[in-house]
């Protein structure tokens, strides 16, 4: 196509915050030949709507870093019949002038990187994918909660001489007897531990209640469900998936998933040197410790053909961590294709699946049962056929399911 025919399009570069937005407009084949036509700056944000219909044409894509509102900021466009990207947050942020920095500036920064082409684009999740990952935040940040009360209590006693046996769970009412009998306490000493006590057994209530949403959520979903057929992967790993990888189609194949994840090994070449670093540094951390826990769950399992794999690999270089890393890439690799259908479907339950559904209707809890009115067994019955005819497995006849380690390679999409 002529160069001087070529439509060239109109770039929004978007600067958004939770009240106000800054948009430029910035139109021209390279940022060096950009111009920018017009800034719009401290737009009231409830107004994007409609300025969008007013001031911008369906042509038009409009580009943000990622932040806080951005995901809901793409929705308002799409609502709006505008076209909107996200774009990964580290790589517009070393792009900040050191010496000077505003909203107008950040606007054109952000439409001029997108015209540059190098910047990464951010996946925005669907309403039922956010939803999960909502839920899921809500359960690690109680369980996160629940280790900083156990831990503060524990330096608490230890500080007035009191140390409690391995065995003793602080949720137990026994253990607040134990501790009680331990030594005569100071009355405001005994507040200050009978608070600690009731913020412990609330963070654990909340734990427990968002636990049981998640294991409900994976009975309900066939494709969340297949996964506990792995072995390590358990309701909240299985969620995790769900929420955190989303949408599995726009992994074209399991070496995507790996990079996205971040369990390919990092390397560098250039020059006279080689150097082959771990798999920190790049990637979804948060999934990747999950999966990197599953792996160690695996390791302990004796009977299963990855946990002996794992064994030799380590038994061969000698390195635990190295051999944990390489099980968590072929489960990885095995969880893609289950999310695919790719998989032989099952004839039977065997006893350590059928363990496996028990804990996780237990995780449901009696009320649970309750509000889905479904006796423990009922469910566990709806489960194991859901597991066994519940989804359509496809399996590819020209491609032998066969894991195997992956090279380094760059993700499709940047982590959402």
């Amino acid at each position: 196509m002529n160069n001087e025919t070529a439509k060239v399009e109109r770039v929004i570069g978007f600067d958004s915050h939770p009240d106000t937005f800054t948009a430029a407009i910035v139109q021209g084949p390279t940022p060096a030949a950009a111009v920018v036509q017009k800034v719009f700056n401290k737009v009231p944000l409830d107004t994007l709507e409609s300025w969008a219909l007013k001031h911008t044409n369906p042509e038009d894509i409009f580009v943000l870093e990622a932040s806080g509102n951005s995901f809901n900021v793409v929705r308002v466009l799409h609502q709006a019949k505008r076209k909107a990207l996200v774009l990964e947050s580290c790589h517009i942020g070393k792009l900040k002038e050191a010496h000077a920095n505003n909203d107008k500036i950040s606007a054109v920064r952000i439409g001029k990187a997108y015209l540059a082409g190098t910047a990464k684009e951010v996946w925005v999740p669907d309403w039922k994918t956010q939803l999960r990952r909502d839920v899921y935040h809500q359960h690690r940040k109680e369980g996160q909660r629940v280790t900083q009360l156990r831990n503060r209590i524990r330096s608490y006693l230890s500080d007035n001489g009191v140390r409690l046996a391995k065995g003793d769970k602080l949720t137990d009412p026994k253990t607040v007897e134990k501790i009680e009998a331990a030594r005569p306490w100071w009355k405001l000493q005994w507040k200050i531990i009978e608070h600690d006590f009731a913020e412990l057994r609330h963070a654990d209530e909340q734990r427990k209640k968002w636990r049981g949403l998640i294991a409900e959520e994976v009975l309900n979903d066939p494709v969340l469900l297949s996964l506990v057929r792995l072995c390590g992967i358990r309701e909240v790993i299985a969620f995790a998936l769900g929420a955190l990888v989303g949408d599995i189609n726009r992994f074209a194949n399991p070496k995507k998933l790996v990079a996205y994840i971040g369990l390919n090994p990092a390397f560098d070449d250039s020059g006279n040197t080689d150097w082959s670093g771990g798999i920190g540094g790049h990637g979804r951390k948060d999934l990747r410790c999950l999966l990197i826990e599953a792996a160690q769950a695996i390791m302990h399992s004796w009977n299963n053909p990855l946990a002996r794999w794992g064994r030799k690999l380590m038994a061969r270089k000698g390195s635990p961590k190295l051999a944990i890393a390489a099980v968590a890439r072929k489960l990885t690799v095995a969880v893609w294709y289950l999310m695919m259908g790719r998989w032989t479907p099952l004839e039977e339950i065997d006893p350590l699946l059928s363990a496996k559904v028990g804990k996780i209707i237990t995780a449901v809890g009696t009320a649970g049962l309750k509000q889905l009115g479904k006796a423990r067994k009922q469910l566990r019955e709806e489960a194991c056929q859901a597991l066994t005819t519940g989804r359509e497995y496809v399996l590819d006849p020209d491609k032998k399911f066969t894991p195997r380690l992956v090279p380094a390679s760059e993700p499709v999409v940047a982590p959402a």
